[in-house]
């Protein structure tokens, strides 16, 4: 297409701009290729939260991306799983916000196992017959490596992790990346090749051989039957951290170790080092305990023997003889006045007992008695009763009558008061 300028001269092709190109090559490929029945294996299955399905059919020499939405996702009968061989219906389409071509899939049709799950098996069974991932032949893994070599891609997330775990963990040794591509064709020889370069070096206690999770087909490089021998025949210890925890490769059977990640051979790799770390923590924790009492205990000591060592001194002998002439005046002092105080007492009680045989405390006592006896022959005298409102009864001859059988009748009676005497008669 020419475009012309203001007189009507052509300038040359019109530019078009890049949503145009990519709608044009839209209207192409939807009108010319149509609908299609796409054989393949089933990767990078994304199921999203709207309901969509996003993954990839690929098979050895091509891959395609995919689509099922929502509506046609909820009609199949075909579960969707990383390694599936299917057969998919669907249009193509192209998702113009990125320029990338993908087929609408309306209809999935399972067609089998997946070639490379199939081809997993049978090498996993071959292997596993010939006694390549036997626990007899495994070697163990040193529990204080001090060079680990990690065959690895050094661009990778999975040597950064690694790294970083040996760091947080105060890791003392010393890693060596061995680089090497982990996906791709040709990269089961690079790792191959790095197995024998690390075997040649002999300065590693310790191999690990891995990358971060993947697909099948990501992770297809572990699978291969050259670099699992290498693993099998390389005399060093080796952890196989290829993957995450769901994915298994035949390196991981082949290896003398399986780690599910990279992060995880790593904590491997120092757990006896942290354990020994935290072991020598307590120990000096103790021995410092330890000679902190050792040395207040030798403080002590130090102190005893200083105090022992002013007692002897001259200077030192002189004030005990001052404080022994001191207690000495002191005690004499006091025996003196408890001496006088014992005296003074002594004196005090021969008074008191003169006193007590001296005559006139005899008269004064016997004046007491005298008057007590007085006062109580008073209280009991006929007149005193008498004058406490008593009366006494005497009979014609002047005898006292104490008993009512006494009187007799027309008899006449004496009767005395406390303030004089009558007569009366008995009726």
């Amino acid at each position: 297409m020419k475009a012309k300028g203001e007189r009507g001269e052509e300038t040359g092709p019109r530019a078009e701009s890049v949503t145009e190109f990519t709608r044009r090559v839209k209207r192409v490929l939807e009108a010319g290729v149509g609908p299609a029945w796409v054989r393949g294996e089933v990767s990078n299955v994304r199921a999203q939260g709207s309901g969509h399905v996003y993954f990839s059919l690929k098979d050895a020499g091509a891959q395609v991306s995919a689509v099922l939405f929502r509506a046609d996702a909820l009609r199949q009968t075909v579960k969707l799983r990383d390694g599936l061989q299917v057969i998919a219906s669907g249009d193509v389409s192209v998702y113009e916000a990125r320029g990338q071509y993908q087929l609408v899939v309306r209809v999935v049709v399972d067609d089998g196992v997946g070639r490379l799950q199939r081809e997993f098996e049978a090498m996993k069974a071959r292997l596993a017959a010939e006694g390549l991932f036997g626990a007899e032949r495994k070697r163990p893994i040193p529990t204080m490596p001090r060079t680990v070599g990690f065959i690895t891609s050094p661009t990778g997330a999975a040597v950064q992790d690694f790294i970083r775990i040996l760091l947080r963990r105060n890791w003392r040794g010393r890693v060596v990346v061995l680089p090497a591509r982990v996906q791709g064709e040709g990269a089961a020889a690079e790792m191959v090749a790095m197995l024998r370069a690390a075997e040649e070096l002999k300065i590693f206690d310790l191999l690990v051989i891995g990358r971060g999770g993947g697909s099948l087909e990501d992770l297809w490089a572990f699978n291969e039957e050259a670099l699992v021998r290498a693993v099998v025949a390389c005399p060093l210890p080796i952890i196989s951290a290829v993957g995450h925890e769901i994915d298994f490769t035949l390196c991981d059977f082949a290896a003398d170790r399986r780690a599910e990640t990279p992060s995880a051979a790593a904590e491997l790799i120092t757990s006896h080092f942290v354990e020994s770390l935290e072991r020598l923590r307590s120990v000096e924790t103790a021995l410092t305990g330890l000679a902190g009492a050792g040395l207040e205990r030798a403080g002590a000591d130090l102190a005893h023997a200083r105090s022992r060592l002013r007692l002897l001194t001259p200077a030192a002998q002189i004030e005990r003889g001052y404080l022994r002439v001191d207690d000495f005046s002191n005690r004499l002092a006091a025996a003196w006045r408890h001496a006088v105080q014992a005296r003074h007492h002594q004196v005090g009680e021969v008074r008191a007992r003169l006193a007590q045989r001296s005559p006139q405390t005899r008269i004064e006592t016997a004046s007491h008695a005298l008057l007590s006896l007085w006062k109580r022959l008073q209280a009991a005298s006929p007149a005193s009763v008498l004058n406490r409102g008593f009366v006494m009864l005497r009979d014609e001859a002047g005898q006292p009558i104490v008993r009512r059988a006494q009187v007799r009748s027309g008899q006449r009676l004496a009767v005395e008061f406390g303030d004089g005497a009558t007569t009366v008669r008995a009726e």
